[in-house]
């Protein structure tokens, strides 16, 4: 696997761990707590939503879904 993808695989990671400690937060808190644009944190956020591990119940708002996961 390249560096690149390694390194958005475990951002992405870390962001749904985040959601899920944190409850409900906005595009521009995770852009904040992760250094990282709201363009490329709205990329990650399109994986985790397409794998229906988040939701955005309001515009700009994310939250975990009931969805089981395995972290490893």
């Amino acid at each position: 696997m390249k560096p690149s993808t390694n390194r958005m695989l475990t951002r992405i990671k870390d962001i749904y761990l985040f959601i899920k400690d944190n409850g409900t937060v906005t595009t521009r808190e995770l852009a904040d707590a992760f250094g990282s644009t709201p363009r490329t944190i709205q990329r990650d956020l399109n994986v985790l939503e397409y794998n229906d591990l988040i939701s955005s119940p309001r515009r700009g708002r994310w939250t975990t879904t009931e969805k089981r996961v395995k972290i490893s």
